[in-house]
């Protein structure tokens, strides 16, 4: 089936890569978000990373190096393929904005607590 992906990434939120997945397009379609670290992005396109509903992997698709992502939550599974070195720029992109070891710099944690306690 048709599948679009749009990774986002926000500083104030630095350990997370957000996936937007469309299906079909059009009003037919479906959008789903799923979270993803990014230190295990950054793992799977060196090897095997992940657990549980998400497990990721790189490897070679059709004479191209590719970034495999397989989730299955409760309700089915899927089996993405992604071009490795789209993922490869993006993640350079988020390096630039919040290098790596960082990112307790940019974590707001009086901020999340409140917001955690007003319930």
């Amino acid at each position: 089936m048709p599948l679009s992906m749009e990774l986002h990434y926000e500083a104030g939120d630095p350990y997370a890569v957000r996936a937007v997945f469309e299906t079909g397009g059009g009003t037919d379609g479906a959008v789903v978000e799923w979270f993803f670290s990014r230190d295990t992005l950054t793992e799977a396109l060196r090897g095997h990373a992940g657990h549980g509903d998400v497990r990721m992997w790189s490897g070679d698709g059709l004479g191209r190096d590719v970034l495999y992502i397989a989730l299955s939550p409760p309700a089915g599974s899927v089996l993405l393929e992604l071009p490795a070195d789209g993922v490869e720029s993006f993640l350079g992109e988020t390096r630039l904005m919040v290098p790596p070891g960082s990112e307790p710099e940019h974590l707001d944690l009086d901020a999340e607590l409140a917001h955690l306690l007003a319930g």
